[in-house]
């Protein structure tokens, strides 16, 4: 079954043959599409329509007591949201003019082509899909801030930032598309593939695995399991996680360090849904939705040839960026809170609150470990609480020296925002030496000391300007 096809909605099937009904409702089982009705009396159609659950009609042309050129007009005005394909035995250039005119999306000439039959049938379920997700996030974009899912419980935010992503993500939960979530180490990355596979109700389970590091084999093996004989060593059969998964979600943490090998399995795997266990001949299927994630630039790794391009765009059909969290600071105080009464729990103690100097130390910090890095610093802040507010010991200790490098690095960058576009070295050289003489009063050997240079390098630097030389 193609990935691209959701249980959301099903498909119709209307034909007074009922050999047609029975060869194409076949044919789309066979590829995976369960969620199918036939119908054999077109006056039977409109009221299951309106019944709700139709997201796709393959419609027949000619028909006793209603065709389906009468129905057609009918459903695309009351039901423009679902897509229809009329089948007809007649190719005729004009009446497919006409369908296309009526509201048809597509044709199929009958007998209908397997290939040309699941090619359409994908394509239509795929423009169903995305016109139901277009439509779930108008309407969660327009609702007011503050209604969040079950599922974002462990998501501790009081921002605006987060809160736009987790109504992105419940939109797209629903769809069976595969899922990016990229964003630095510590961001919560595992927590959102979390709440894609719970907001999307799926029966599974949800099966998480970090492959990096992992060599082809150990991927393939890990993935798709093995049967006895398939290697040195392997004595039984191993069932693989995306068995596992079956109607769940298969969390891939870390994407960007798959092997190449590997790569070529894994979209292989996305485009079919199929694979073979190691040492099987036997063809398996997957109905296990793919989520992924990375601290990686993906883009740059395609540019030097780390990552396939085409691997990149069937992953990222849905993509979530978790920002880092020293871009959404507003979270600090919740954060803590929240931290600090875990800790509390965990270790016993009435959870202290936090002070003012706390916050602005923190908010001075860059945190390159991210929701992570800032949970370890209050657990530790907690054990050793003994009275008064939380201690900012334990912050001063794991920060140490990087709010100063930080602000140093901040500082070079604002000095060379002055500039409206980046000046030459030569002009560099001069405002160095310029600014080094100002602050030893003129003294050309303080001025060296402060540039870790020779006097004769700045004096020779001087005459050059004096004389307007160029060096």
């Amino acid at each position: 079954m193609s990935s691209i096809f959701t249980p959301s909605f099903s498909i119709a099937i209307v034909d007074d043959d009922e050999g047609v009904l029975d060869s194409v409702e076949s044919a789309l089982r066979v590829e995976g599409f369960d969620n199918l009705v036939a119908i054999r009396e077109a006056g039977d159609l409109l009221p299951i329509i309106e019944g709700g659950g139709i997201g796709v009609v393959l419609l027949d042309i000619a028909m006793p007591v209603i065709g389906g050129m009468e129905l057609l007009p009918r459903i695309a005005q009351e039901h423009p949201e679902i897509a229809i394909a009329m089948m007809t035995a007649n190719s005729d250039v004009e009446r497919v003019v006409e369908c296309m005119r009526l509201g048809a999306s597509d044709y199929l000439v009958k007998p209908v082509e397997r290939t040309r039959l699941i090619t359409t049938v994908r394509r239509l379920v795929e423009m169903e899909e995305l016109e139901r997700e277009n439509t779930v996030l108008r309407e969660r974009f327009l609702e007011p801030p503050g209604r969040r899912a079950a599922a974002f419980a462990s998501i501790v935010t009081s921002g605006a930032a987060l809160d736009s992503i987790m109504r992105y993500t419940e939109a797209i939960a629903p769809t069976s598309h595969s899922v990016l979530i990229t964003g630095e180490t510590g961001v919560g990355k595992e927590l959102f593939a979390r709440a894609v596979h719970d907001l999307g109700g799926r029966g599974g389970e949800f099966v998480p695995v970090n492959i990096a590091g992992l060599d082809d084999t150990f991927f393939s093996d890990l993935l798709f399991g093995h049967r006895t004989g398939a290697f040195t060593g392997a004595s039984g059969t191993l069932e693989g996680l995306i068995e596992r998964a079956k109607e769940g979600t298969l969390f891939l943490d870390e994407i960007g360090d798959l092997a190449l090998q590997s790569q070529v399995k894994l979209l292989r795997l996305l485009e079919t849904d199929e694979y073979y266990p190691l040492g099987s001949d036997i063809l398996k299927r997957s109905r296990a939705r793919i989520v992924v994630a990375t601290n990686r630039d993906l883009g740059a790794a395609i540019e030097t040839g780390e990552f396939r391009r085409d691997l990149y765009y069937r992953l990222q059909r849905h993509r979530i960026h978790i920002p880092p969290l020293r871009e959404r600071l507003e979270d600090l105080s919740v954060l803590v809170e929240h931290f600090a009464a875990t800790a509390g729990a965990e270790l016993g103690k009435t959870p202290p609150l936090a002070s003012p100097e706390l916050f602005s130390l923190l908010r001075r910090y860059d945190f390159p470990g991210n929701v992570r890095e800032l949970e370890t610093m209050v657990f530790e802040a907690v054990n050793q609480h003994c009275s008064g507010p939380l201690p900012l010991g334990p912050f001063k200790a794991a920060i140490g020296n990087r709010i100063a490098a930080s602000a140093r690095g901040a500082s070079k960058a604002a000095m060379f925002r002055l500039f409206e576009s980046l000046p030459s070295l030569s002009e560099v050289s001069e405002f160095l030496v310029d600014e080094a003489l100002r602050r030893s009063g003129g003294n050309q050997s303080a001025a060296a000391r402060l540039l870790g240079i020779s006097p004769q390098a700045v004096s020779k630097r001087v005459r050059a300007r004096r004389f307007g030389c160029q060096d």
